[in-house]
C-alpha cells in the first residue's frame, strides 16, 4: 500500500507539473521496446535535473551513464544555444538507442554519446582537454561511484554541481555489513563525499514510482 501511495502521488505531481512531452514519451517507449531496463529517472526527477541545470546556468554538462537518453534529454534542454553535453555509456545497444532518441528530440548537435567504460573514457576526456564541466550527473554502475566522484572532481571547477543518483538503495545504504557491491560502493562514495574539503554536499531521500532511493548533491567550493 505504501508503494501504491508513493506512485499515486508521483502521478499527481507529474500530471500537474510535468506535462506529456512527445520526444520524452517516445524515448521511454523506444527504450522499453528495445528491452532496456526501466531504471531511468522518473519524469519529476528528470525535471528536477533540468531545473537545477537551468538555475545554475550550466553551459557544459557531463553525464556518466546514458541508458536510453531520457535524463540526457532533460539535461540537454537546459543548455543555452551554444551549450554542450557529453554522456558516457558502456553498453553498445544502450548507446544506439540513446543516439536515436536524442536525434529524435532534435539534440544531436548538442549531445555527444561516447561509447565505452566510463573509467576508460574519463581519462581520455581529460587528456583531450574537455572540462571543466558546470554540472556532472553520475548514474551508472554503483560500485564505481567512488571512482566516478574522483573523476568528477578532476573535471569540475568551483561552482560546479555534482549530482549522484540512487544513493539510498531502499534504505540499505545504512547497512555496513551488506554484501551488495552496489551498497558498499555507495557507502564508500558517501565516505569520500564527507571527507572531501572541496565540496559542500547533502543527500535527500526520494520516494515515488521508482521506489525508495535518493540523490546526493555536491557543490564544488574549492580550487582543484
Amino acid at each position: 500500500m505504501i508503494q501504491e501511495r508513493w506512485t499515486a502521488v508521483d502521478r499527481y505531481i507529474t500530471d500537474l507539473l510535468v506535462p506529456s512531452d512527445p520526444a520524452l514519451d517516445a524515448t521511454l517507449q523506444a527504450s522499453a521496446a528495445a528491452g532496456l531496463p526501466p531504471i531511468n529517472v522518473s519524469p519529476a526527477q528528470g525535471k528536477l535535473l533540468h531545473l537545477l541545470a537551468r538555475a545554475q546556468g550550466a553551459r557544459t554538462i557531463l553525464e556518466i551513464g546514458t541508458l536510453g537518453g531520457y535524463s540526457t534529454i532533460w539535461l540537454a534542454r537546459a543548455l543555452p544555444a551554444d551549450g554542450r553535453l557529453i554522456t558516457l555509456e558502456a553498453d553498445p545497444k544502450h548507446a544506439e538507442v540513446a543516439r536515436a532518441n536524442i536525434a529524435r528530440a532534435g539534440l544531436a548537435d548538442v549531445v555527444e554519446v561516447r561509447l565505452g567504460r566510463a573509467l576508460d573514457t574519463l581519462p581520455r576526456l581529460a587528456a583531450e582537454g574537455h572540462g571543466p564541466f558546470d554540472l556532472i550527473f553520475i548514474d551508472a554502475d554503483k560500485p564505481s561511484n567512488p571512482d566516478y566522484f574522483a573523476w568528477a572532481l578532476k573535471l569540475s571547477h568551483p561552482g560546479s554541481l555534482i549530482i549522484t543518483d540512487n544513493v539510498v538503495r531502499d534504505g540499505a545504504v545504512i547497512d555496513a555489513d551488506s554484501d551488495d557491491h552496489r551498497v558498499q560502493g555507495t557507502r564508500r562514495f558517501f565516505e569520500l563525499l564527507a571527507a572531501e574539503p572541496r565540496v559542500s554536499a547533502t543527500a535527500i531521500q526520494t520516494v515515488g514510482d521508482k521506489g525508495y532511493d535518493g540523490f546526493a548533491i555536491a557543490l564544488v567550493t574549492g580550487d582543484q
